[in-house]
């Protein structure tokens, strides 16, 4: 089995199924899989990731596990372990299947404080499998090696980072190993976003909330107030906590027209997921300047499929501007001379119960080429947020 624990996924899958569960508890959704890289899998490929879907339906919540997450989770109740704790996968919600051209699909659709739990855990068995198909083998000295020096210009320039590797890492291993080598000698590791081994080390678990909450809310409620209303209903489930506001789903530029004063004050600050990361700080730093707010208070952690080297650059460029961090996740876990998959699985459709119809849920994005949903849909979207 690839999957032997339910907390071997990222921190903010549990506190967005917790939000569902408290605002949004007959909300229904659907996750689909996409290659970006068009990858063509083989019917042998299928079968083991059928097998391995199979198997995820036998991991449970252990008494242990509950009692670190209530002991070490503050934000999110006991009520919501226990409920966990009779919670597992099932199987039938999953479809996986080859097309014609031989690319994968997968799709998962249940409630949302459900479904929201399969996205990482499939991301990661897919990767983890698709080295093994390809015949690749991690080089653990060689993985190790490179971590070093990694390591070397954080220490050396007091370069803050999380790990955020789960979902395109080569391995279970590999990220064991680097996250065991992290916790050893990387002395501005401020934590990592997977609970498993946040317990396993002894580390802080990191994240808040991700596009999808966003998506979500853009498609039951309108695109103009969807990061808006987004922020408003996560303070109302976390009081203040988990306060970094994701800024990227309908591009910065709508984001930051309607971030208001008291979500400026009251969010610690944004992460910034896409784009170019030296204009938004500018872009970021203005807006706070105009609400009257010091940026320097503030923090931006930037997660943007980013290395060592640029985070140093990134780092000098925000001196006596504003805070900074930096959550990095296939350069950690996935850098063993191979190729990194480049795999997501998006929220696609929602709708508020069983009686509504379908919404299609887009997120468009400040790279170009990855707006994600129908071009019709993404149209829309883009001329009622005046982009077009």
């Amino acid at each position: 089995m690839i999957l032997n624990t339910i907390l071997d996924t990222d921190l903010y899958k549990f506190t967005t199924s917790y939000a569902y569960v408290k605002l949004f508890p007959y909300a229904m959704g659907t996750f689909e899989f996409k290659d970006r890289d068009d990858t063509r899998y083989s019917e042998e490929f299928l079968q083991r990731l059928n097998e391995e879907i199979q198997n995820m339906a036998k991991v449970r919540l252990t008494e242990e596990e509950l009692e670190y997450m209530c002991s070490h989770c503050r934000f999110l109740p006991r009520v919501y372990w226990e409920w966990l704790s009779s919670f597992s996968f099932d199987p039938n919600k999953v479809t996986a299947y080859l097309d014609e051209e031989q690319h994968l699909h997968i799709e998962a659709t249940d409630y949302l404080y459900k479904v929201t739990l399969y996205e990482v855990p499939l991301l990661a068995v897919v990767t983890e499998l698709r080295n093994q198909f390809l015949g690749h083998v991690a080089d653990e000295q060689q993985v190790l090696e490179r971590l070093r020096g990694k390591v070397d210009i954080s220490n050396e320039h007091r370069l803050s980072f999380s790990e955020f590797g789960t979902r395109r890492r080569f391995s279970f291993e590999v990220q064991d190993k680097v996250i065991g080598y992290l916790k050893q000698h990387a002395r501005y590791c401020t934590g990592t976003s997977n609970c498993h081994f946040a317990k396993k080390y002894n580390m802080l678990m990191m994240g808040t909330h991700p596009h999808e909450w966003f998506m979500f809310h853009g498609a039951q409620f309108g695109y103009k107030h969807a990061n808006y209303m987004a922020l408003e209903n996560w303070v109302n489930v976390y009081d203040g906590d988990l306060g970094t506001a994701l800024c990227d789903t309908y591009t910065s530029e709508s984001f930051l027209t309607n971030f208001s004063r008291k979500q400026a004050k009251l969010f610690d600050g944004v992460r910034c997921d896409s784009g170019n990361e030296f204009e938004f700080i500018d872009q970021l730093v203005a807006r706070y300047r105009e609400l009257g707010i010091d940026a320097t208070t503030k923090t931006i952690i930037f997660s943007n499929a980013l290395d060592f080297e640029k985070s140093l650059k990134i780092l000098n460029y925000c001196k006596g501007k504003i805070r900074c961090a930096f959550g990095i996740g296939t350069n950690l876990t996935n850098d063993t001379g191979y190729k990194p998959s480049n795999v997501v699985m998006k929220l696609s459709r929602c709708k508020m119960n069983t009686n509504q119809k379908w919404r299609e849920c887009i997120k468009l994005s400040d790279d170009l080429g990855k707006h994600t949903g129908s071009d019709k849909e993404v149209q829309a979207c883009l001329y009622e947020l005046g982009l077009v």
